[in-house]
């Protein structure tokens, strides 16, 4: 693989980790202690960080050297950012009446997302409130 692609491949992932995690290049910039002008040159793909640098973009991130460093499938790419948050939110999206849940599940632990749909069952009648 040539240098300009792998340039491309972290320059896409770095630009579709700023988008999902609402980070901006001059935060990812103050964070990594480069000027912006860098990190616009690694979302642009003319230049590639540093082994060391791409180890902090993880750290900035909460994410692995894999998800900078390998083109991804797009319609593999979750939206959410763990399983569970994506598991609960496949059965929030087959189930309308928790639609309420949906958007909200992206950065919600899982036993949040479970209280607050048990708390939805007991209001419509539908859970077991011999607790209540």
């Amino acid at each position: 693989m040539s240098e300009a692609e792998i340039n491309k491949i972290i320059a896409n992932n770095i630009n579709k980790l700023l988008n999902m995690r609402n980070k901006t290049q001059v935060e990812l910039a103050d964070y990594m202690n480069v000027s912006q002008a860098t990190v616009s040159n690694w979302c642009k793909g003319l230049k590639t960080p540093r082994m060391d640098k791409i180890d902090k973009i993880c750290v900035f991130f909460n994410c692995k050297r894999s998800d900078l460093m390998e083109e991804k499938d797009e319609t593999t790419e979750s939206y959410y950012l763990n399983d569970d948050a994506k598991e609960i939110a496949q059965f929030l999206y087959d189930n309308p009446e928790y639609k309420v849940l949906f958007d909200t599940t992206r950065k919600v632990k899982k036993e949040d997302i479970d209280f607050v749909k048990q708390m939805i069952d007991r209001v419509r009648g539908d859970g077991d409130d011999t607790n209540c």
